[in-house]
């Protein structure tokens, strides 16, 4: 399916958000990492059971330390 994620088109097989995300990031991380879903924050308790679909526009977050 193709989706937006950060702004950039992108083909993908996931069907939950916590799939996109071990997908973008190489794993999921146990903190730090926020996702919009159209705009919306989707709660980290529900990434597993919140579903993509075709044209979906998704925000990955992840926070960064340092000065």
């Amino acid at each position: 399916m193709r989706i937006t994620v950060n702004d950039e088109a992108r083909d993908t097989g996931a069907a939950t958000v916590a799939e996109l995300v071990q997908e973008v990031l190489g794993e999921l991380p146990a903190a730090g990492t926020a996702v919009a879903l159209g705009g919306e924050v989707v709660p980290r308790s529900e990434w597993s059971s919140t579903s993509l679909s075709e044209g979906a526009a998704v925000d990955i977050l992840t926070a960064v330390q340092g000065g």
